[in-house]
């Protein structure tokens, strides 16, 4: 096979048989070549034996004398359609161009093989085709009315002396195109066009042969769409040497022209404003210029806009083509006369304001018993207004209560009058609102408090929703024309102006109720004059001499104005030390009384005294503190907070205003010792598992104390960094009953705290890690026993940090394992030896034989 590979040139098979006068196109392709992908042609023409050159790819003078003028003028062209493939055109073929043409392609090769050339038989015969319409020599014209039928009339004949067949289709103009209706094919097959496969099955389209070589087409129940120019085209086929038909040429002829008289649908209407629950009377006249027998088929619409679809719009009534109605109730539709029908729409509402329109079809009979619908119209939209009945009446709106203080009831009424229907089609609703009075001229927005349904549904405004679900505000209906709104706790922020709107809403026949009217009252101010708020508190300290371990009492009387029926919380507060009045920071909460009389410790921690403080309610506005057994550490400036409450909405309580009492000093004048605190270590600096002491050592000046007149709470900080910039952490506490308490520790290190001395404590870590660095410090709490044997705390006193730091001892980190490793190559080096010897002695021992050497003496010459 691959010796046989070689260039192959291919041309149609011939004869190729043209008609004189048409154009030619001869196709020449070449295959299997080596070389560039494009290649070049060359056709040449012979009539008998010699060949001459026509035109070339790739030569321009190729072109032979003869032909040069046909070739610069375009009739004859060579056009390529890809690299291995051109098209020889011959338009307006003459029968001196009969003869055999010859495509040739130049080699590429490396080695000569194939054919380089091909030949091709081109026959010129004569044109013979006739195509003719009616015998009238220009087009006729036709005026039909939708529905009715046509028969249009076509000639076509050859005298051609080949054997050819003719293909005869009918087409119709469509703006600039012709489109294809039914076609007689060259091989005798029906073939209809586009869009016409329907009605050439129903019979509507037919193409009948005749005598004399004529083509009729028929057309029954002619529409709009067949209104135009029809002509007849006749084309001229032959079967080729490859046993495929081949068009050689085509001609048309125009037939007629066909207007068809379309069916016109006005719509009149006696009235198109009408007021509700009236009747709606509308007409659709149908005018047509048809005759015979006909019947209409009518449809009435509604939209509620003139561009809806009738896919969108509703269909309200119809009346089919044996004027057969649909059933409705307040609808009704009737055929007047032959053209007229009447659509009467009765009780009308809002709801039926929108746009009407009717759709009309005429049907013919067929020949068959069947009807044929010729026409469908639809009239343009007309805009019908329904004007509602709105009732009249009045709104006026009074307040029964209103409110003098704060906190009291305030009740609105609003009410409709003169109202003409209030039964079952008029329903009334009530929307309040709310508007906030102000000084100046800004504009201010109305709040919706709350608004009625038609169905009397309440629907919440944002401003009153959370009061108006817990009972504070009341909507009620008093009487069938009285709407109530009640605020049961009147506040400041109600202060403002109310108004109401009354609704009237109108049932439709699907008894939904629509809106028909509002009508808003004059506006009702809510207001009244308020004062400031005041509160003044006093505070008296009952003994003014008093010593430690003594009880403390002070009283709080309150007085008030401008606020309804108070009650009083108090709160007593401490500030250590001494600070400025309107300086809230240092003060201590001891105790509360809520206006309730609920008592509540606050920061009171002193567990050995939950009992010592007391505050109680003397009288209504007066109230007494007491502290029992008071300490050292209790001096300080003593005041009462007093907040001042007032009765709410819903039984709750509001704050009204809050007072604060002149301050209440307690200072011990004492001559007692004073106590120093100091930290103290021999060796600050240890190694990791040694043993660190630390002593807390307490110092006193002025009068000495027994022993057993002083004790210590003491407790152990430390704070691990190299500055005191991080919260210092508990180690260890003893109090000065010698209960010690422990933190707890994350290493493997322990902690103890024991008293040596009276006025002495060490702190020792035993076996210390490198994470017990930082600066450590004691907090000494003195205890001092007073003359009636009554302990008194002294102030906490801290003492100055000592820093504490860890090393690691290097010669006993590296001890052991420096010993582990010189036993370990001590054992390898003895076993490696042990290893040696014993293969040496035993296992790689070599026996060595020895020549035997013959002792023998020399022998003298004489006896060799």
């Amino acid at each position: 096979l691959a010796f046989c590979r070689g260039r192959v040139v291919r041309v149609p098979k011939g004869p190729l048989i043209r008609v004189v006068g048409t154009e030619v196109v001869i196709p020449c392709s070449v295959s299997d070549y080596d070389g560039p992908s494009e290649q070049n042609f060359d056709w040449e023409f012979s009539r008998e034996t010699d060949f001459v050159r026509i035109v070339s790819t790739w030569d321009s003078a190729f072109t032979s004398e003869e032909y040069q003028k046909r070739v610069g003028h375009g009739d004859i062209e060579l056009r390529r359609s890809s690299n291995d493939a051109v098209e020889l055109v011959i338009r307006n073929i003459q029968p001196t161009d009969q003869g055999r043409y010859k495509c040739s392609t130049p080699s590429t090769d490396a080695t000569v093989q194939g054919n380089y050339d091909a030949e091709v038989q081109v026959k010129v015969i004569s044109d013979g085709l006739s195509v003719s319409g009616s015998k009238a020599r220009s087009s006729m014209s036709l005026r039909l009315s939708e529905g009715d039928s046509f028969k249009l009339r076509c000639s076509a004949i050859t005298t051609s002396p080949e054997h050819t067949h003719l293909h005869v289709t009918w087409q119709s103009k469509s703006g600039s195109t012709w489109r294809d209706i039914l076609s007689l094919t060259h091989e005798g097959k029906f073939q209809p066009g586009p869009g016409y496969e329907e009605r050439y099955r129903n019979g509507d389209i037919r193409l009948d042969t005749g005598a004399n070589d004529t083509y009729w087409l028929s057309v029954s129940q002619a529409t709009s769409v067949d209104g135009s120019a029809y002509r007849c085209l006749v084309s001229e086929w032959v079967r080729g040497a490859d046993g495929l038909w081949q068009k050689i040429q085509e001609k048309s002829v125009e037939i007629a022209s066909v207007a068809i008289q379309q069916t016109d649908v006005v719509i009149s209407t006696s009235n198109v404003s009408v007021t509700e629950r009236d009747s709606l009377d509308l007409t659709c006249n149908i005018t047509t210029d048809r005759s015979g027998i006909f019947q209409a088929e009518v449809m009435w619409y509604f939209s509620v806009s003139p561009d809806d679809t009738l896919s969108d719009a509703q269909v309200l009534l119809s009346m089919d083509r044996d004027s057969v109605v649909s059933d409705s109730t307040l609808i009704s539709l009737s055929h007047v006369d032959r053209n007229s029908y009447r659509l009467l729409v009765r009780d009308v509402d809002v709801e039926d304001s929108g746009y009407y329109f009717c759709q009309a079809a005429l049907w013919v009979p067929l020949h068959n018993g069947s009807w044929y619908k010729v026409v469908e119209r639809t009239s343009a939209p007309i805009s019908v207004v329904v004007t509602a009945l709105e009732p009249d009446y009045g709104v006026f709106l009074n307040a029964s209560k209103t409110p003098k203080f704060s906190d009291d009831p305030t009740e609105l009424n609003c009410m409709f009058t003169n109202a003409q229907d209030t039964e079952a089609n008029i329903r009334f609703t009530v929307s309040w609102y709310y508007r906030q009075r102000l000084r100046s001229d800004d504009v201010v927005t109305d709040e919706l408090l709350a608004t009625m349904d038609a169905d009397w549904t309440l629907l919440l405004g944002d401003r009153s929703r959370e009061r108006i679900q817990n009972g504070e505000i009341i909507f009620s209906k008093k009487t069938v024309d009285t709407f109530s709104l009640r605020i049961q706790w009147t506040s400041e922020s109600d202060r403002g102006d109310y108004f109401c709107v009354i609704s009237a809403w109108n049932r439709h026949r699907n008894n939904s109720w629509v809106k028909s009217k509002d009508v808003t009252s004059a506006s009702v101010s809510i207001f009244w004059a308020t004062q400031d708020y005041t509160l003044t508190v006093e505070a008296v300290k009952l003994k003014p001499f008093f010593v430690a371990g003594h009880t403390f009492e002070m009283t709080c009387k309150v007085s008030s104005k401008n606020i309804k029926t108070p009650r009083y919380s108090v709160l007593i507060t401490a500030e250590k030390p001494l600070t400025d009045q309107s300086n809230p920071n240092g003060t201590t909460r001891i105790i509360s009384l809520n206006q309730d009389s609920v008592v509540r410790l606050e920061d009171w921690t002193d567990q050995t005294r939950v009992d010592g403080v007391v505050l109680e309610k003397v009288q209504e506005n007066e109230f007494r503190y007491r502290m029992y057994q008071t300490q050292i550490s209790d001096a300080g400036l003593y005041r009462c907070v007093v907040t001042a409450w007032s009765p709410g909405g819903g039984g709750m309580w509001r704050e009204a205003v809050n007072g604060l009492s002149n301050p209440i000093q307690i200072d011990f004048q004492t001559s007692g010792p004073v106590f120093n605190v100091s930290v103290h270590s021999d060796n600050p600096t240890i190694y990791q598992g040694e043993l660190a002491d630390l002593l807390c050592i307490v110092t006193m000046e002025g009068m000495a104390l027994e022993p057993d007149d002083m004790s210590f709470d003491v407790s152990w900080f430390a704070v691990r960094s190299f500055a005191l910039d991080r919260e210092p952490v508990l180690l260890v506490s003893l109090d000065r009953r010698g209960i010690v308490m422990q933190s707890r520790r994350n290493g493997s290190s322990d902690i103890s705290l024991e008293r040596i001395s009276p006025l002495e404590f060490r702190l020792r870590v035993h076996g210390c890690e490198d994470h017990d660095f930082g600066n450590h410090y004691c907090v000494v709490t003195p205890w001092v026993r007073s003359a009636t044997s009554v302990w008194q705390r002294e102030p906490d006193i801290k003492a100055k940090p000592i820093f504490l730091s860890v090393k690691m001892d290097v010669l006993n980190a590296f001890k052991y394992p420096l010993l582990i490793g010189i036993g370990l190559a001590t054992v390898i080096g003895l076993l490696s030896c042990l290893i040696g010897y014993c293969s040496s002695r035993w296992c790689c021992k070599k026996e060595v034989q020895e020549t035997r050497r013959e002792r023998r003496r020399l022998m003298s010459m004489e006896m060799d």
